[in-house]
C-alpha cells in the first residue's frame, strides 16, 4: 500500500509543532540519544537570552578601560576597585563576568589578566570607540517592537549627519570623521587582501572621509595616484594624514556631495568603502551612474561594505548590520546579489566577490565598465 503523499510543509509544522511540546522536550531532555542535542540547543538558546548582559559587560570593560589596565601586569579585583572607583565586590562580578566570556583570566595569586580575545580587543583599531559608541545604538533598541514598528525616532538618525548631504559643525564632523577613520582600518587591510589594485594609476575614494582607505592604499601601492572625495566639512582634515604617511605629494583633495555635485574625471579606479549601506536604492543608483560616467573603458569599481548573507543570512550582516543601518533611518545593508544588480543596472559588468576573509569586518564586489 503506497504511503500518502503529504506535503512538505505540512511535515515541517508537525515536526515544529513535536519539538515544542512540553512533553517531548521533557522525554528529549532524558533520552541518552537526543540529551546531548537539547544541552547544546539550551544553552545556545541561553546565550540569546542573556546576550544583552554581555554587551554590557563589554562596555563596561572599555568604558572602566580595564583591559587595558591589566594588558601589561595583571592586578587584583581590589586594586581594580580603587583605580576604577568601584566598589570591590561590585568589581568582583564584573571581573568574574569577564572571565566567563573569556575576555580576562583569573590567576592563582587572585589577579586578572588579559587572554588573547581581550588582549586582542585592545589591539583592534578603532573598536573600543565603536563599542562606547554603541550606547546610542542600545537607547534605540530599547522597544525592539516599537523599533520594527517604525515607531522610534532614533539618536542614530542623527549621530551621522553626513548621510543627509546637510552641513555641519566642524566639532561634529571631527566625532565622526575620527570614529570613521579609526574603524576603517581593518575595513582597509581586508579589502585589500581580496581585491589587487596593481595596474590602477589613478584611485578615486568616494566619501573617504578623513583619508583613512586612502592613507593605507597608498602605503600598500607606493605609485598609485589618488584623489578624496568628500564633503568640505570632513575631506581638508585628510591633508595633515596624508603629509604624514609621506603621500602628500601623490594625493589631491576635492570637496563636493555626491547626491548634488559631479564626480571628478580622470580616474580609472573607483572606491566606494562603506558608502552603499548609508543610502537608499535610489541615492545609490544615481550615485553608480556618475561612477560609470566618470570612468573610462575598462575602469574599475571597487564596493567594500559589510554585506547580508544572501541565501544564508549570517549574524553580521543580517543582525548587527541590518539593524543598525535600520536604526540609521537612511540606508540598509545589502547582499551582493543586491549591490552586483544595481551596479549591473548602471552599465557595470560584475568581475569578483571574493570570498571574505572577516564577513564580520568587510565584503568586497568588483566591477568594471565594459
Amino acid at each position: 500500500m503506497p504511503l500518502p503523499d503529504i506535503p512538505r510543509s505540512r511535515l515541517t509544522g508537525w515536526f515544529a509543532r513535536m519539538i515544542a511540546s512540553r512533553r517531548f522536550q521533557k522525554w528529549a531532555t532524558r533520552s541518552v540519544f537526543t540529551r546531548g542535542v537539547v544541552r547544546r540547543e539550551g544553552a545556545a538558546l541561553f546565550n540569546l537570552l542573556s546576550g544583552f548582559c554581555q554587551s554590557q559587560v563589554l562596555m563596561a570593560l572599555v568604558q572602566l578601560d580595564i583591559l587595558r589596565i591589566v594588558l601589561d601586569r595583571p592586578l587584583s579585583a581590589e586594586v581594580l576597585a580603587q583605580r576604577c572607583n568601584v566598589p570591590a565586590d561590585r568589581m568582583v562580578i564584573l571581573l568574574r563576568a569577564a572571565v566567563a566570556l573569556k575576555l580576562l583570566k583569573a590567576r592563582r595569586d587572585g589577579k586578572f589578566g588579559p587572554t588573547r580575545r581581550g588582549a586582542a580587543l585592545v589591539g583592534v583599531p578603532g573598536l573600543a570607540a565603536m563599542i562606547r559608541h554603541h550606547d546610542v545604538f542600545y537607547r534605540d533598541l530599547a522597544d525592539p517592537a516599537a523599533f520594527f514598528r517604525g515607531e522610534t525616532a532614533t539618536e542614530l538618525a542623527h549621530f551621522w549627519p553626513y548621510v543627509f548631504g546637510g552641513a555641519m559643525q566642524p566639532e561634529v564632523a571631527a566625532t565622526y570623521s575620527d570614529l570613521m577613520a579609526q574603524s576603517l582600518v581593518l575595513v582597509a587591510e581586508d579589502s585589500l587582501c581580496q581585491v589587487d589594485l596593481g595596474g590602477v594609476k589613478t584611485l578615486l575614494d568616494i566619501g573617504g572621509g578623513s583619508g583613512a582607505f586612502i592613507e593605507i592604499v597608498g602605503r600598500a601601492y607606493p605609485k598609485i595616484e589618488m584623489v578624496l572625495f568628500d564633503l568640505e566639512e570632513v575631506a581638508p582634515a585628510a591633508l595633515a594624514r596624508f603629509d604624514r604617511a609621506g603621500i602628500g605629494d601623490r594625493t589631491r583633495i576635492a570637496c563636493g556631495s555626491f547626491k548634488t555635485d559631479s564626480i571628478p574625471q580622470g580616474a580609472d579606479a573607483i572606491s566606494l568603502v562603506r558608502v552603499l549601506y548609508d543610502h537608499d536604492d535610489r541615492t545609490v543608483a544615481n550615485l553608480l551612474v556618475k561612477c560609470f560616467n566618470a570612468l573610462p573603458h575598462g575602469g574599475r569599481l571597487i564596493i567594500t561594505e559589510p554585506m547580508l548573507g544572501g541565501d544564508v543570512p549570517d549574524p553580521a550582516g543580517d543582525v548587527y548590520f541590518a539593524l543598525y543601518t535600520l536604526a540609521m533611518q537612511t540606508g540598509k545593508t545589502r547582499s551582493v546579489m543586491e549591490i552586483s544588480a544595481l551596479c549591473v543596472a548602471a552599465g557595470f559588468d560584475i568581475v569578483a566577490a571574493p570570498e571574505p576573509f572577516r564577513p564580520f569586518v568587510t565584503r568586497c564586489v568588483e566591477f568594471r565598465k565594459g
